[in-house]
């Protein structure tokens, strides 16, 4: 889940600092395909960050409610046959 949230959010921002930096600015090639690429890895970089805390999160939202279940589920008795 981690790499996945990261590896989109990397390449939307490539793809928009291409477009943006491309076609709107009128910069040469090199010069936005330099920028597109370090805004892919810091955002990359983002990405791990903002993924490894949703998976912090949904891991300790998994664990508050596996409690929850036992604490609230019937014990048995032993005899239920």
């Amino acid at each position: 889940m981690v790499q996945r949230v990261a590896i989109c959010l990397a390449l939307i921002a490539f793809a928009v600092c291409l477009l943006v930096g491309g076609l709107e600015a009128d910069n040469p090639f090199t010069t936005t395909v330099e920028r597109a690429l370090a805004a892919m890895f810091s955002t990359l970089l983002i990405g791990m960050i903002i993924g490894k805390m949703g998976k912090a999160m949904v891991d300790e939202n998994l664990r508050m409610e596996r409690e929850k279940l036992r604490k609230t589920s019937p014990k048995p008795t032993g005899d239920d046959r």
